[in-house]
Parts: C-alpha cells; structure tokens; sequence
C-alpha cells in the first residue's frame, strides 16, 4: 500500500501545509495510507486529520519511519548532513546551481533516497501542477511596500509576522502607509502575468499603488532596462533560471533612479541565474530587508517563505491544486511523478 507521510516543518515561522484533512480523506478513500506528524505550528489544526482517519506520529519521528514511506514536507530539511534513504517530496532548491543543494543531493547520493521537488511537478507542456506562486507574489508586495513605508519615515523595515487572513494584512499595511502622509509609490512588476505577478499587483492594486505590468514580451529585449529604475519599487516575480535577464545589475546602486525598495519574491540569490545581483543573501523576517546603497537608499526584500505570512489560506490554496496529483502517488514512474524523478537523476548523478 502507498504510505504517505506528512512531517511536521522544521523551520522557523513555516507554519503551511501541503495537504488539508479534506485532501487526507480523499487520499485515504483511494487506499493511500496517511500519517500525519504532531505539529508545533502548523496553520491547520490536528483534529481535521484525526477526525479524517490519518494516523498520528509524533512531531520530527519521519527519520524512523518505515522505508517505502514517502515523506511530505514544504520547507528544507535539517542541515544535518545525514543520509536520506527515504523518497521525498518538497521545495528542494538543488536544480538550478545553488550551493546549498549540492550538499542535499550528496546526501541523497548516500542514502539512496528521491526527491520528488514540488517545483518540477509538471504537466505535459511542462507547467506546474501546483504553486505557492500567488499568495508569495502577494506577501511579497506587501513587505516590499513596507520597506518603502519604513523609508520614508528614515527608518529599516522592522520584523514581519503571520497574518489571520489578506483582511488583516491589508489593513495593517494601509494605515502603515496612509500614516507616511506621502503619496503612494510606483511600482512595476515583472512576471505579471504568472501566479506570482498577478498576486504581487492584486497586493498593490488594493493599496492603491500605481503597477506597470510587464512579462515575457517586454523583457525579450534581455536588457538593459532603464524603465525599473524610474519607479519607485520593483518586484521580480520571474524565478532564475538559464537565459534569465539580468533586470538590476550592480550597475544600479550608483546610477540616477527612483527606486527604492526591490522585492525579489523569487528569491534565488545563490543562484547563478540571480537576475538580480545587487544582494546575496536571502531576508528574514526578523529582518526582512537587507540596504544594499545609501545615497539614495535601496533595500532588497528576499524573504523565500513569504506564503507563511498567510498560512491557512495559502496551504489550502496550494493543497487543492496539488491534491489530484497526490492521488495518482500509486505510480510513481508515470505522469508528474515520473517527470519530476527524471530531473533528480539528471542532477543527481552529476
């Protein structure tokens, strides 16, 4: 029998899930046997999944469980250098030449486990199944906006939490910026017409904030483009990969701009495709912005959970679109499943 079993996330201020009791009992109904792990923090209460009929393990127990179980989580696993024996499914970050995961496919070399990444589930024309995409375009706008609202007062964005729901954030994030006095910023997303740009200029819309669209056919040209500097925030919703423009370069912490605050929702800053190549490092929320000049100032908002924001609404978002592709775990060598395992051998073997 196919055993899924969904671990508890490990990380700080990972409060999302991949799957809801709703989805449990779907999986449970077509003979897929599911344990669930205690959770110190998940958005989704435990009762939904015992009421649903999952078994309960103990949260963190997935390193002892039974072999051919494969293991769900979201986030990264514990940087602990052991080897993975088991198969998983999750945001492994180990494909496109982040350091990183390099050290992750060692261990899974080593303990001749798979890794099933949620970014490379795919359906024939090679689309994603399911995304995070939306509600991290959305949180993403909304930290980048209070970066500028922070500047504005002379200050740093301070720390960022979990918001109930949108309702909250939006009200919290609009009396922020009412209270700057100062007109509301300009903004120019690229990549909106994905998941993550449409979410990114739903975010600023509602704020009120002015958004310049752009995607694939404005950004063909591979750059240099003088038109980001001449609004006041950018929001890179385009994830790195081989042929990603450079959008920011170095070039434009001295250069006469307008620009103030880059929210990079997709966030890949180890990679060698980081189209944006003023920062380094990715923000947290204790510090979701890292100032890279000062004359005028620039601040990079690079936070890579940013759907955590929004934990129940974005896990059940996520968990409705991935849930017909958990249901056909039965045959892992075929569909998204089968696709997804060809590129962790790809890479795995390199």
């Amino acid at each position: 029998m196919t055993h899924l079993w969904v671990r508890a996330e490990q990380r700080l201020n990972e409060d999302r899930v991949g799957l809801t009791p709703a989805g449990a009992k779907a999986l449970l109904e077509a003979g897929i046997r599911v344990t669930v792990e205690e959770s110190s923090s998940r958005a989704i209460p435990l009762q939904g999944y015992i009421d649903a009929g999952c078994e309960i393990a103990p949260e963190n127990a997935w390193p002892d469980a039974p072999r051919d179980a494969i293991i769900f989580g979201l986030k990264e696993l514990p940087d602990d250098g052991t080897p993975l024996p088991h198969r998983h499914i999750m945001f492994g970050h180990a494909f496109k030449g982040q350091h990183s995961g390099k050290e992750l496919l060692r261990r899974f070399r080593e303990g001749g486990g798979t890794l099933y990444d949620l970014e490379y589930l795919v359906d024939p024309s090679g689309r994603r199944v399911a995304a995070f995409g939306y509600w991290a375009g959305y949180a993403g706008a909304a930290v980048t906006l209070k970066a500028w609202a922070a500047q504005q007062r002379g200050e740093t964005c301070g720390p960022v939490g979990v918001y109930k729901d949108k309702d909250a954030l939006l009200a919290d994030l609009g009396g922020e910026l009412d209270a700057t006095g100062a007109d509301r910023p300009k903004a120019i997303v690229i990549g909106a017409l994905g998941r993550v740009g449409t979410g990114a200029a739903d975010l600023c819309e509602a704020m009120g904030v002015a958004v310049t669209k752009w995607d694939m056919n404005e950004t063909a040209s591979g750059g240099p483009f003088p038109e980001i500097l001449d609004h006041d925030l950018f929001l890179n919703c385009i994830f790195a990969r081989p042929g990603t423009p450079v959008f920011v370069p170095k070039e434009a912490l001295t250069a006469a701009r307008n620009l103030t605050a880059i929210g990079d929702v997709a966030c890949d800053p180890d990679s060698d495709y980081n189209p944006v190549p003023v920062y380094s490092r990715a923000t947290t929320w204790d510090a979701p912005v890292v100032r890279v000049a000062n004359d005028p100032v620039l601040d990079v908002m690079a936070i890579d959970n940013l759907p955590s924001m929004l934990p129940a609404e974005s896990s059940e978002d996520y968990a409705d679109q991935l849930l017909a592709s958990l249901l056909t775990l039965s045959d892992l060598d075929a569909g998204v499943w089968g696709r997804a395992k060809a590129v962790f051998d790809e890479h795995v073997a390199g």
